[in-house]
């Protein structure tokens, strides 16, 4: 029996009956345990191991922000993410997280990267003319391409070439696919050690290093500059007036690439697949968008006007928020709800839950951008596609920049029309779109 003062709990033996089902998708099952538990749940995935579920909008709020200094990221991020990619910014933790963050914030400043827009805007208008009309295709990988390559260019300009971005996002996609295989089978720890996995694919990410490590080490000897991002990271000076470290600038790329584009790619495939389903909302960015060219040249000032395409943007990631999870994990003992929480407690909140709480949102599962005409601070103690913070995606604007772009690229010359029966999902590290099968029709 439950005790006042404590968590509903799901058994381990829920766990392992459902282990397969929640290696493929666990979303059903979690969504099925906050239907009859409430919006906070323990669940039991070993004898003395548990996890704390979450879509508790207000607990979520209070772990990111309000008491944010008793909180870390957990070991999914900072022991099991960064055994591939290092400590960057996305792995690092406490005054190490602090300093980089200091370091590279400028170079995300919205005036730094207001210089790298028309490289955006070429690079997705280059992708963009090899898209074939008339012809039902998978989006997906297009996207996909398109935003790591933008990522590419954004760093390190023309200074890189075609095969070495191929073998940088080959080995960044595969890494992500065995770390999936980890986090969900912890039983089969043993064996992904004992047959060598986990090193094959730390030395495949080794791999890349010495990729960006030709890459940045050309670009030295070159003495020209391109005022991309790559040379405001060589830029970057700490207090005491040092540059960084070879290791540690190649951990902030590494992160950089999975980072900068993953979330991207998956945000654009659903809100096109969105678009293609209410071609109402095409015909108001298509107008919206020849109405801004008309009267601006511009980008920065295009890409700052284009409400209605960032509410789509917006409302699609109230959907399906690429970032469908956030971890936690506490320093010392809290307290939330008259709940105890032991210290080092791992707590998971389901940002695809919150985002879509029927308490929280009229309507949770329609597509309504009207919800974001004011913009989304209004909804910012529930709505959290970029998280919340200090630790706030530091390529925020970076990110809603090149969507926006993207999106009036592809509506100003394109109709977007559905071939799938339903918008599919597949949660890995990130909420990737599956079967995002579309036709495109000229203009």
């Amino acid at each position: 029996m439950q005790k006042p003062n404590e968590f509903p709990k799901v058994p381990l033996t829920s766990f392992l009956k459902h282990s397969l089902e929640i290696l493929k998708n666990p979303l059903p099952f979690h969504n099925k345990n906050f239907e009859n538990l409430g919006d906070t749940f323990q669940l039991n995935v070993g004898l003395k191991t548990h996890i704390f579920f979450s879509r508790d909008a207000k607990f979520l709020e209070y772990v990111l922000q309000k008491n944010q200094r008793n909180y870390t990221k957990s070991k999914i991020q900072t022991k099991e993410v960064a055994k591939y990619l290092g400590k960057g910014l996305l792995t690092a933790e406490g005054e190490h997280w602090k300093t980089q963050r200091k370091l590279i914030q400028p170079a995300f400043h919205k005036q730094k990267i207001k210089g790298l827009l028309t490289t955006i805007q070429e690079q997705i208008r280059d992708n963009y003319s090899q898209l074939r009309t008339g012809k039902k295709f998978d989006i997906f990988p297009i996207f996909n391409d398109l935003a790591f390559l933008v990522v590419a260019k954004a760093l390190f300009s023309s200074t890189s070439n075609q095969k070495d971005i191929a073998q940088l996002q080959h080995i960044t996609e595969d890494s992500q696919r065995f770390l999936v295989k980890e986090l969900r089978q912890p039983y089969l720890g043993w064996w992904f050690s004992l047959s060598g996995k986990i090193q094959e694919y730390i030395d495949l990410t080794e791999s890349a290093r010495q990729i960006l490590k030709k890459i940045v080490e050309e670009r030295k000897k070159s003495n020209t500059r391109f005022d991309d991002l790559l040379d405001l990271l060589l830029d970057s000076k700490y207090e005491d007036g040092s540059s960084m470290e070879e290791k540690q600038l190649m951990d902030e790329i590494l992160i950089l690439f999975v980072a900068g584009h993953e979330t991207t790619s998956n945000a654009l495939t659903f809100t096109s697949q969105l678009l293609a389903l209410h071609p109402e909302w095409q015909e108001k960015i298509f107008k919206e968008a020849k109405s801004l060219n008309a009267n601006t040249y511009d980008l920065m000032e295009i890409v700052s006007q284009s409400k209605i395409c960032q509410q789509v943007i917006e409302e699609s990631m109230r959907l399906y928020p690429p970032a469908y999870f956030i971890d936690r994990l506490n320093y010392e003992t809290d307290e939330y709800n008259s709940v105890e929480i032991k210290p080092q407690s791992d707590l998971l909140f389901s940002v695809y839950e919150i985002h879509r709480h029927p308490k929280l949102w009229e309507n949770p599962n329609k597509f309504k951008p009207e919800r974001f005409e004011n913009g989304g601070r209004q909804y910012s103690s529930q709505y959290f596609p970029f998280g919340a913070g200090p630790r706030k995606c530091i390529g925020n604007n970076f990110a809603m920049f090149e969507m926006i772009i993207a999106v009036r690229e592809l509506v100003l010359n394109y109709t977007i029309k559905p071939k799938f029966k339903s918008i599919g999902i597949t949660p890995l590290i990130t909420l990737k779109p599956k079967n995002a099968y579309l036709e495109l029709e000229k203009r």
